[in-house]
């Protein structure tokens, strides 16, 4: 080839580049390797690459987030003003998480480390100040300047654990052999645990366990074991605040032959328990309750509150508002509940997780436009806002089993997604398949479509023009809207771009 030839066939590709008619491309599909997508709507870039692994997009969160990595090996959040946020590698293998002041990282939540940043604001109390290290269940420390908060412990060696979860103080030193407990004044030491335990401080007492127990208070409250756990005897005393003339209540038991409760306004009787039983409440809300062969027969009626167990074939119970059926167990259940008086829910399941369904309305409108969530497991996720957004994905093994886990909505549920919906309430609606390797976009407003299978074949209208293009605009056809089909060479989109936000 001349150089004047060469000249002129570059020539015409500029042209073509330069002069470029509409519609524009928003997606640049060059699947497996890179698909991308921009929105200048809604100012949204997204992109994703080698399939699933390799990605960047919005992650549909309050904060504004960024999602990004390769998946699932690592993936990171990022705050478009405060940067980084959170990364994950092989999630649940190594997790860690920061904000301004703090970061906290573990893994599989078993050694875990959460302290302050060293040009973090100076911290208010000694629990803000605190750091803590743990390799459970053998490493446990925190250090704070405070000595009430302040702890190490290698179990099972020696240490103490102060204020954490349900425990107050507790202390061991080669453990079972000596452990001491102690919690709202009572001090319960074992030598060795569980066997041989004494009992001392607001309570006294003493057991040589399984054999015999017991646990006193300076206000008659006590507690005795026989043989644990076949045979106790407890009275606990009436609260300060009760009113006067109130008797305590009493239990006592000889397991499984016989047990009984009674204290202010209650009686419980147990016959063979657990199998044969009732209870009796008067107040503050009137209950009564018959047992036969618990737990499958049972009945009760009282003010808020129902059951009527036939198990396994029916069983329906109201409790606080909870109104739970089974149809029969375990096969159907539904259950009917409203949080804080606001959002009433209905919930069906079948097989516990094979289909779930739940819908929410709105408390005292029963006309209103429901939210609705439905899984098909593990074919189909679909959820509808009830406000014009809808999503559906195919192939969804997790998301039933993690409702709320967005560190597995971004690191492993759009491995197994083989296609995805997504629809806005502008009725803007996307559509992709195997990994964006097909992709469907419509945008009603602006009488536009876009289709792509991958590389090889692009389709775009917009209102009366039409642009249809083989390997992202090697060659192709275009038609204006007054114009006939054009053939056009080398007319590549001159933006690079990405895919449309993913449905969570």
């Amino acid at each position: 080839m001349t150089v004047r030839p060469l000249l002129a066939w570059l020539g015409l590709a500029a042209t073509a580049l330069a002069v470029r008619s509409e519609p524009v491309e928003y997606e640049r599909n060059g699947w497996p390797f890179v698909v991308s997508h921009h929105d200048p709507a809604a100012r949204v870039d997204a992109w994703s690459a080698a399939g699933p692994f390799l990605f960047r997009k919005p992650a549909a969160d309050a904060a504004g987030h960024t999602a990004s990595g390769f998946r699932p090996f690592w993936v990171r959040l990022d705050h478009p003003q405060e940067g980084f946020r959170a990364g994950y590698v092989l999630y649940p293998l190594f997790s860690y998480s920061t904000d301004a002041t703090t970061y906290r990282w573990s893994v599989f939540e078993l050694v875990r480390r959460w302290g302050r940043h060293a040009n973090a604001s100076p911290p208010t109390t000694a629990y803000d100040r605190r750091r803590e290290f743990e390799v459970f269940p053998f490493w446990f420390s925190r250090e704070s300047g405070d000595p009430e908060l302040s702890y190490r412990a290698l179990f099972p060696i020696h240490g103490t654990v102060k204020n954490k979860l349900t425990l107050e103080h507790l202390s061991w030193t080669l453990f079972p052999f000596y452990v001491r407990n102690e919690r709202r004044g009572v001090v319960s030491t074992w030598t060795p645990w569980p066997f041989l335990r004494v009992t001392r401080g607001a309570a006294t007492g003493w057991a040589f366990w399984p054999f015999y127990g017991y646990v006193a208070r300076p206000d008659g409250s006590r507690h005795d074991t026989y043989l644990w756990p076949f045979g106790f005897k407890a009275v606990k005393q009436p609260a300060a605040d009760a009113p006067p003339g109130t008797p305590p209540r009493r239990d006592v038991g000889v397991l499984p032959f016989y047990t009984k409760s009674t204290g202010p306004n209650h009686i419980n009787e147990d016959f063979l328990w657990p199998f044969f039983g009732y209870t009796n409440i008067t107040a503050p809300k009137a209950y009564q309750e018959r047992r036969y062969f618990w737990p499958l027969f049972m009945q009760g009626r009282g003010e808020g509150r129902y059951v009527n167990r036939w198990a396994p074939f029916y069983s329906h119970s109201v409790v606080k508002g909870y109104d739970k059926r089974w149809m029969p167990w375990p096969l159907v259940r539904q259950a009917r509940w409203s949080d804080d008086d606001r959002v009433e829910r209905t919930r069906t399941q079948f097989l516990y997780f094979l289909y779930w369904n739940e819908v929410q309305r709105a408390v005292g409108r029963p006309n209103a436009p429901a939210a609705e969530l439905t899984h098909i497991w593990p074919i189909l996720s679909e959820w509808d806002n009830g406000a014009g957004r809808r999503q559906w994905q195919l192939l969804s093994p997790l998301d039933v089993f993690f409702p709320r886990n967005e560190k597995i909505k971004h690191a492993w549920s759009p491995l197994l997604a083989l296609g995805r919906y997504e629809r806005l309430p502008s009725g803007d609606e996307r559509t992709s398949f195997l990994w964006n390797a097909i992709t469907w976009e419509r945008r009603p407003a602006q009488e536009r479509s876009e289709f792509h299978l991958g590389p090889l074949l692009g389709v775009t209208r917009q209102a009366q023009a039409r642009r249809v293009s083989i390997g992202n605009g090697l060659f192709g056809f275009r038609r204006g809207p007054n114009d006939g089909w054009r053939m056009f060479w080398l007319d590549f989109p001159a933006k690079p771009v990405t895919t449309a936000t993913e449905p969570r």
